[in-house]
C-alpha cells in the first residue's frame, strides 16, 4: 500500500453480547487526523497533504498523543444508530505501528466501543468522508463475513440486524464492486492510467488496442483470482515497484520503435500478471465472503476493464482522433508523452524501491 494512496477504514461491527457492540477499524489514522476526504483517491490531491507527511513520520508515540487531541473529533465523524438512536461510543484500544517504511502507508487499529438500548433490533453505520471512505463489515461465528459494505462518500449502511441474518445478493455485491473496481482506476490508479495510456501511445488503431487491454485484462483476472484465493501471494514491497517497472518499459518501447511487435500482446500479459497482484491488495481488504467471492470478483474486474476504457475514450477524444493519421503524431504526441510517463514511472520505481528518504 503506497503512502500517498488512500485506502478506505475497514470497520468489523461486533456484536459482542449483553447490549455491548464494538466497533473494530483498521485504517490509516495519519489521513483521518489531517482530515484527507473521501474525494481524494491520492494524498498528494489534499490541501493537507503537508499536515499528512508530517504525521506519517511521527513514531507511534508522537501519533497516539495527536490522537488523543483529535479523539473528540474522530468519535463525533463515527456514527452508530439503534433503531434510530445515536448510540454513543468510546475509544477501547488504539494499536499503532511504529513508522517503518514511510515510502508504504502504515495501518492503525482503533476498537471503539458502545452499549446498545435494550431489545435494539437494528444499527445502521455511517463515517465522515472528512475521514475518507470506508467499508463495514459484519464478521459471523466462523470469522466469514456475512455483510460488506462500501460507503465511498460518507453514506449509511443498510439496517443491520442485531441478531444477524444481514446478507448482500449476489446480484448487490456484483453492482457495488463494479463501482469499486472504476474508482481503482479512474480517478485512484494513476499508475494503471499511464500504463493504458503507454499502450494507446504507440498504436491507437482500434484492433491492435483491444488485443493489448483484452490480455492484460485475462492476465490481471487470473492473478487476482489466484491472490484471493490464497493461492499466489506477493508483499506490496515487490509489487508496486515491478508496476512502476512495467511503465517505464512500455514508454521506452514507444520511444524506441514505431510500430507494434507481435510480441508485445504477450509482454503485457506478462505485465497483467502482475498488476493483479496489486488489485488484490485492495481487494483483499473488503473481506468478501465465501458466497459472495465470484460476484465480487466479477464486478470488480468488470470495473476495471470499463475504467480502462473510459481512459482509452479519454486518450481517443482528446487527441488520437484528431491527430492520430497526422505526420506529426509521432514527433509531437507519442515521443514527447512517452517521454514524461517514463519519467514518472522513473520517480514512482526510485521512491518505492526505497532509494530516496
Amino acid at each position: 500500500m503506497r503512502a500517498h494512496e488512500i485506502r478506505p477504514a475497514i470497520v468489523d461491527l461486533v456484536f459482542a453480547g449483553e447490549g455491548k457492540v464494538e466497533l473494530d477499524m483498521s485504517l490509516i489514522l495519519e489521513a483521518a487526523l489531517a482530515e484527507i476526504g473521501a474525494e481524494h483517491g491520492d494524498t498528494d490531491d489534499s490541501p493537507n497533504a503537508q499536515r499528512y507527511d508530517q504525521f506519517r513520520l511521527m513514531d507511534e508515540t508522537d501519533l497516539a498523543t495527536e490522537f488523543a487531541r483529535f479523539e473528540a473529533r474522530f468519535l463525533n465523524g463515527v456514527t452508530l444508530t439503534a433503531d434510530g438512536a445515536v448510540v454513543p461510543l468510546a475509544v477501547g484500544t488504539v494499536d499503532l505501528d511504529p513508522v517503518g517504511d514511510v515510502d508504504f502507508a502504515r495501518l492503525s487499529r482503533l476498537q471503539l466501543t458502545g452499549n446498545l438500548p435494550p431489545n435494539a433490533q437494528n444499527v445502521v453505520f455511517s463515517f465522515d468522508p472528512a475521514f475518507g471512505p470506508s467499508v463495514v463489515r459484519v464478521p459471523d461465528a466462523q470469522g466469514e463475513y456475512s455483510y460488506s459494505a462500501y460507503l465511498e462518500n460518507g453514506g449509511t449502511s443498510e439496517p443491520i440486524p442485531v441478531e444477524g441474518g444481514l446478507t448482500m445478493s449476489a446480484g448487490q455485491v456484483f453492482w457495488d464492486y463494479i463501482g469499486i473496481g472504476f474508482t481503482h482506476i479512474v480517478p485512484k490508479g494513476l499508475d494503471h492510467i499511464l500504463f493504458v495510456v503507454g499502450l494507446f501511445l504507440l498504436s491507437p488503431k482500434l484492433k491492435p488496442l483491444l488485443i493489448q487491454i483484452t490480455s492484460f485484462t485475462v492476465a490481471h483476472s487470473v492473478t487476482l483470482a489466484l491472490a484471493m484465493l490464497g493461492i499466489i501471494s506477493a508483499p506490496s514491497s515487490i509489487v508496486e515497484p515491478l508496476i512502476a517497472a512495467s511503465i517505464v518499459f512500455i514508454a521506452v518501447e514507444n520511444l524506441m520503435t514505431t510500430r507494434l511487435s507481435p510480441w508485445r500482446p504477450f509482454v503485457v500479459f506478462g505485465f497483467g500478471l502482475l498488476h493483479g497482484l496489486g488489485f488484490a491488495g485492495v481487494l483483499t481488504e473488503f473481506g468478501l465472503s465465501p458466497a459472495h467471492f465470484v460476484s465480487g470478483l466479477i464486478g470488480f474486474n468488470v470495473g476495471v476493464e470499463v475504467g480502462q476504457l473510459a481512459v482509452v475514450a479519454a486518450c481517443y477524444a482528446l487527441f488520437g482522433a484528431w491527430f492520430s493519421d497526422r505526420s506529426w503524431y509521432r514527433a509531437r504526441v507519442t515521443m514527447p508523452m512517452s517521454l514524461a510517463i517514463a519519467a514518472v514511472a522513473v520517480w514512482w520505481f526510485i521512491e518505492r524501491t526505497g532509494m530516496i528518504a
